[in-house]
């Protein structure tokens, strides 16, 4: 089946294997039958055999899953075998969390450069990175062969930024704006909205109490 095909609600289910597999690979566990990962998960069993299916036969029938094999072919799924090079645009509080965020560069994103807008934030120093300047920012991404931007900035501005990097030939947007960005075709972006994810929050609680 061409990826083209295959539904984002499969896509989004992915990582969620790929991090309870890696959980399974630490405890030691090599084989799993998709019941007892549906136990782990809470996905059905049915569901995880459909969703894996979409990307080729990973099971046997009365063995299950090789949890080191399902593991590597998930993360290649996801592209995980090769590693990518980013810049993060935006060092207040956000912006600072996630370059100080280990995992990244453990999973192949490593992030290159940090820039910001505010000249009181140009020339700190942030883990190992010296904040720069994001006037500066197409040069950059030129030199270094930067694939992906990660944004964590005001709304405003946002677009006329992803403009600029889109002339530069990224290739994905991170999104952590409160825009929907306008990009043209062969540039991926991926919205994080977490006002959004906390009113959902917000929500399913309410429903919960009212249940």
């Amino acid at each position: 089946m061409s990826s083209k095909n295959i539904s984002m609600a499969v896509i989004r289910r992915l990582p969620k294997y790929h991090r309870y597999l890696g959980d399974l690979l630490d405890k030691d566990i090599q084989r799993i039958s998709s019941k007892e990962l549906s136990d782990i998960i809470g996905f059905t069993a049915s569901q995880i055999r459909q969703d894996l299916n979409n990307f080729g036969g990973f099971g046997q029938q009365g063995y299950g899953y090789n949890v080191e094999a399902l593991y590597n072919e998930i993360g290649k799924i996801l592209g995980l075998n090769r590693s990518y090079n980013a810049i993060l645009v935006g060092a207040g509080n956000l912006g600072q969390a996630i370059a100080n965020y280990s995992g990244f560069r453990k999973a192949g994103f490593e992030i290159k450069a940090l820039f910001d807008a505010n000249p009181k934030m140009i020339g700190l120093k942030i883990r190992d990175f010296e904040i720069l300047d994001s006037d500066n920012i197409e040069q950059f991404i030129t030199d270094n062969n930067i694939e992906i931007a990660i944004l964590c900035i005001p709304r405003n501005g946002a677009q006329e930024l992803v403009n600029r990097l889109v002339k530069t030939g990224i290739k994905g947007v991170w999104n952590f704006a409160p825009i929907d960005l306008e990009v043209p075709d062969g540039v991926i972006v991926e919205n994080v909205n977490l006002k959004e994810s906390l009113f959902t929050l917000s929500y399913l609680m309410k429903e919960n109490e009212e249940e």
